[in-house]
């Protein structure tokens, strides 16, 4: 099975995580996060965010990230699903999934896995508003919450 995934089409929470967990009888927790389209950002409503990537790279850039969560923690499996193209207010974004025989390394490595996914990731993201279209410039919190795991991020203005 494949722990990153860069698709269009939706995912099912539920299948994905049957699938990880099939077989391991050492699981002993499951920890996801669903990321969705809000409706509302800093300044205005949104309708839509386009998504775009450089297909090739950026399964291998988050491959490396599920690699070094494997490293860091003490967990048993991990998968990303990420889409791409145009999706709505509320469309599902991002899916994490991770596996642990407990869950306090499970949660940590999820943590970990966002962290590095909002600001290493090779994604773009245009959202679409009633004052136009605009590409998401990275924001600072979320280089702090990467330079809490001792990565710099350096990605925001």
């Amino acid at each position: 099975m494949p722990r990153v995934c860069i698709q269009s089409g939706d995912f099912d929470v539920g299948a994905e995580t049957s699938a990880l967990r099939m077989g391991d009888g050492g699981v002993g927790a499951v920890v996801a996060f669903v990321g969705t389209v809000r409706e509302h950002s800093s300044s205005a409503a949104v309708s839509a965010m386009e998504l775009e990537h450089y297909p090739g790279m950026t399964e291998a850039a988050i491959e490396a990230m599920v690699d070094a969560a494997m490293a860091r923690f003490d967990i048993r499996a991990a998968k990303v699903i990420h889409r791409v193209g145009t999706l709505q207010a509320r469309d599902q974004i991002v899916l994490v999934l991770v596996t642990s025989a407990h869950r306090g390394q499970a949660f940590q490595a999820c943590e970990f896995l966002m962290d590095y996914l909002k600001t290493q990731a090779p994604f773009w993201k245009k959202e679409h508003t009633p004052d136009g279209a605009h590409w998401v410039d990275a924001r600072v919190a979320d280089d702090e919450a990467l330079a809490r795991w001792g990565i710099a991020g350096g990605n925001a203005l």
